[in-house]
């Protein structure tokens, strides 16, 4: 209707003009040119009519609640306060200069933390890493905070998604995690803390943003990121797991969110062998029935991580993971596409399916095998997808659009998407399999959710409006996450 007007007011004002011609022939060109500029329309900015307008609209029409909601959602169990600033300022007032990016899987110094953070801001891509001096970390800690500009936010991933969740009135949850007094006040009041959970002191994670374009020295940013680090001994630990499983009688949940696995990277590998048993057991003591969705963030030990996959991805009933994660448990479990080393750009949608298939092939549930892993929401920078065992979950394409809106709408910190302020950069058109003959699949902005089945699996793509000038990127994953669930209807299975 817009772009009707925007044309029909041209027309009329290109008639107009020309009758002033017809009329005074004898009228300076200056004088009739200043006329026209004076008259011309603005171009329209993108609206209803752009493909990034249609494709909003086409999710609005589709996300739907589902017939069956959760009501109580228990989430734990990490939680902390992020401290969100300038990674480049904050090197600088810590008296460093870019030299060249390494990769260190701990960080034990300030030399350390800016190779580290080079390195990733060189590729764009998300980070985390443990900070092994606490007293070293403290003083960071306090320039950070001290910083112009520097913001202080929930933080940690149980946090964030329970956060999200009590957006929603009509649903009551529980967070379990070490929370300390700033957490608390910065926290929903829709958010029930139990008093187990409550510390003197806060946990404090660092987050260095950069946007796209951004420059240090020769280093420029592809795309805007953050990396992450802290000297985090409570979630590190996962102290409070107990403490989160014990409360889950009394609140009766019909949904648990657990998180923090990937901050065990810090401890002894003696003490993350017997915590994952610890993890395993507490799950298995969750009523059957409640389902269980697990987290993941951002891990450098392959050991870790193939542990996770073969203890504790059967006892889970649904994952959410992005690009790195995935391929990384491809990687230490021997996966599909385990020998590319890193993805190239956009990851392959074939590449990312196979592995998702994989996973849930192999570690998910079957008739032959006991496991509860039935629902996978990966999430990149352009595009979703969720993977789902037929049978188990209804409403899977409200819930895919529905996390893709919630990241364009985060990002660009907006009640609504914005079309003039995302950009639609998923792959128009891509083949579903790399290890079989897949189909291709040709996305059109008003039908954004393409959909296709494999042996038993279904499949759910959707294309991310991409915020073009990110207000905030922290995050967005654990948002997309809370974001899919709600909107997800788990079927009983007695």
């Amino acid at each position: 209707m817009a772009l009707w007007r925007g044309s029909a007011y041209a027309g009329f004002l290109a008639l107009a003009v020309g009758c002033v011609l017809l009329l005074e022939p004898q009228l300076p060109g200056s004088a009739l040119r200043s006329l026209w500029s004076s008259l011309q329309l603005a171009p329209a900015p993108p609206g209803p009519s752009s493909p990034e307008g249609r494709l909003a609209a086409a999710w609005d029409a589709l996300i739907v609640r589902p017939a069956r909601r959760w009501r109580r959602v228990a989430v734990g169990v990490n939680a902390c306060v992020d401290v969100v600033l300038s990674g480049v300022k904050l090197l600088e007032a810590l008296g460093l200069s870019p030299g060249n990016g390494k990769d260190h899987t701990i960080l034990h110094s300030r030399n350390d933390l800016e190779e580290a953070f080079i390195h990733f801001m060189g590729k764009g891509v998300a980070a985390e890493r443990f900070f092994s001096d606490k007293e070293a970390f403290h003083d960071i800690a306090q320039i950070a905070s001290e910083l112009p500009g520097a913001q202080h936010y929930v933080g940690g991933n149980a946090a964030l998604i329970g956060q999200k969740f009590a957006a929603n009135s009509d649903l009551k949850v529980l967070l379990c995690g070490p929370v300390g007094p700033k957490l608390h006040e910065l926290l929903d009041d829709n958010v029930f803390v139990p008093p187990e959970s409550l510390q003197e002191v806060d946990e404090f994670h660092l987050i260095l943003e950069y946007q796209a374009g951004e420059e240090w020295g020769r280093l420029k940013a592809p795309h805007a990121n953050r990396f992450i680090f802290s000297h985090d001994l409570s979630n590190g630990a996962m102290n409070m797991l107990e403490v989160f499983v014990s409360s889950l009688e009394e609140f009766q949940p019909d949904l648990v969110v657990l998180s923090g696995l990937h901050m065990m990277e810090g401890q002894s590998k003696e003490l993350q062998r017997k915590r994952l048993l610890e993890v395993v057991t507490s799950i298995s003591d969750i009523p059957t029935g409640i389902p269980v969705h697990l987290e993941l963030a951002s891990m450098t030990n392959r050991e870790l991580m193939r542990s996770i996959v073969h203890q504790v991805f059967p006892a889970v009933t649904s994952l959410g993971l992005n690009e790195q994660e995935l391929l990384f448990l491809s990687q230490a479990a021997s996966g599909p596409h385990s020998s590319l080393s890193s993805w190239n750009g956009v990851p392959d949608v074939g590449m990312v399916s196979d592995i998702l298939f994989w996973i849930l092939k192999e570690h998910g549930r079957s008739k032959s095998r006991a496991s509860d892993l039935t629902r996978i929401h990966f999430h990149t920078l352009v595009y979703h997808i969720l993977a789902t065992v037929d049978g188990h979950w209804a409403n899977q394409l409200a819930a895919v659009a529905a996390g893709a809106r919630v990241a364009g709408t985060q990002a660009c910190a907006t009640e609504t998407i914005d079309a003039s302020r995302v950009s639609l950069r998923a792959p128009r058109e891509f083949m579903t399999s790399h290890s079989e003959a897949g189909s291709r699949i040709v996305i059109d902005p008003s039908r954004p959710v393409a959909e296709w089945h494999r042996e038993g699996v279904s499949f759910h793509f959707t294309p991310v409006l991409v915020c073009k000038d990110p207000v905030r990127t922290v995050g967005l994953g654990d948002a997309i996450s809370a974001e899919g669930l709600f909107y997800s209807e788990a079927r009983p299975h007695y």
